[in-house]
């Protein structure tokens, strides 16, 4: 799909504030409130537009520990590879999951309460995983820069 300069413009004011209403977006943008819902339905429907969802301070539910963590695989086989996505899917800690080239097979971003929870994690979840040979630990000690916003030119 072609994107416009404004659906660009709307992707940009609905990222920075996904409840923003048809009128003041068009008020924003300087374009007909018919047009901006329009585009926005459009950009939702072609599935450029993936969902809302509300931004949560992870200390409010007391997820203070934040963890990166390599895994390696015993083996890459499409059918390793496979198992391990499917069963990290299904783990509500881990916040992304990343199959990466380089001296690992994937890379995953969790949140947990403490460093105790993030022990039980590992023991009981991560290294029973299909095909983990071996992980690296790496634990947050202070968060400098976070966006989940996209650079929109």
């Amino acid at each position: 799909m072609e994107l416009t300069e404004i659906d660009r413009r709307i992707l940009r004011e609905v990222q920075r504030d996904g409840r923003i209403a048809v009128v003041e977006l068009a008020e924003r943008l300087g374009i007909p409130a018919t047009t901006a819902g329009e585009r926005l339905k459009r950009l939702q429907r072609d599935r450029v537009i993936t969902g809302f969802r509300a931004e949560i301070d992870p200390a409010a539910l007391g997820l203070d520990l934040l963890v990166f963590v390599e895994v390696l695989l015993d083996k890459t086989t499409p059918e390793v590879m496979d198992q391990f996505a499917a069963a990290i899917r299904r783990v509500p800690e881990v916040l992304e999951c990343h199959m990466v080239a380089g001296g690992f097979d994937f890379l995953i971003k969790i949140r947990a309460e403490d460093m105790s929870a993030y022990r039980r994690f590992l023991g009981d979840r991560l290294w029973t995983m299909p095909g983990v040979k071996e992980t690296r630990t790496y634990t947050v000690m202070e968060e400098i820069h976070s966006a989940n916003r996209l650079p929109i030119r």
